[in-house]
């Protein structure tokens, strides 16, 4: 297999990691369109539109700036900061970004109510076919993995064994997707308590997966991408703390 991975086009080499990509935020859309005929949702469609503005602009503004800080000394001695920082980004900051700005879009109309639960597998759909973009980049992307002799390691393009850790994570996000859906058809959940599950596992196992990817340590000896995952599960603390929270109130006294 050579790294990248290209798809011909004419005389061209098309990258295969854009055409995922482009087909990731497609699809992932068009299946929370489905899913949001289909199940219904407490919001307007006007609400909801504001919603998904708020997660695009939070989005957009996390990834860039976490996905900065992972190499923060080349973002200060960059020539052009601003160009450094438009340049990378991780999914990560997009999540950590999309709640803030969903929770000031909700907080500017006035709402209270969970609106996460309709995109976690939209979300997890989008991720996998994201993951396998950034797979097909090889060692050209810097989503692989640290040398190793386990029986997983696999050439990226640098004649090392590595950990193909976009592979691990699709891995992980069709666990988590049969979990959660075991979860919703067997649990009585509160509103949102799905999304807060996707978010609360997720952060877990962005945090341990780092320490088998090259990184910059910060001098408590975590990456920016474990630092902003244990921020996260502060976040949501009181959920791990107290998991009956998760649960419909009158499930919860039983």
């Amino acid at each position: 297999m050579q790294f990248p991975l290209t798809i011909p086009i004419g005389g061209m080499q098309l990258p295969l990691h854009a055409v995922l990509e482009a087909a990731a935020f497609f699809t992932g859309f068009r299946y929370y369109l489905h899913l949001r005929r289909k199940q219904g949702d407490v919001f307007s469609s006007e609400s909801r539109m504001f919603i998904i503005i708020g997660a695009i602009f939070g989005a957009l503004l996390g990834s860039r700036i976490v996905g900065a800080l992972e190499q923060p000394e080349l973002w200060w001695q960059s020539a052009n900061p601003l160009l450094y920082l438009y340049a990378n980004k991780t999914v990560l900051g997009g999540f950590l970004g999309g709640i803030a700005g969903v929770e000031l879009a909700k907080k500017r109309m006035g709402e209270r109510r969970a609106s996460g639960d309709l995109f976690v597998f939209p979300m997890i759909l989008a991720l996998c076919i994201g993951r396998l973009g950034c797979f097909s980049m090889g060692v050209y992307e810097e989503t692989y993995g640290l040398p190793t002799q386990m029986p997983t390691g696999m050439n990226l393009g640098d004649g090392q064994l590595r950990h193909p850790v976009a592979l691990y994570e699709i891995l992980f996000l069709l666990l988590l997707w049969v979990l959660l859906r075991n979860v919703q058809q067997t649990t009585l959940l509160a509103n949102g308590a799905l999304f807060k599950l996707f978010m609360v596992l997720y952060l877990v196992f962005r945090f341990q997966l780092d320490f088998i990817k090259p990184h910059y340590s910060y001098p408590i000896g975590l990456s920016a991408i474990q630092i902003c995952s244990l921020l996260g599960l502060l976040y949501y603390a009181p959920f791990i703390v107290q998991p009956k929270k998760l649960l419909q109130p009158r499930y919860a006294r039983t």
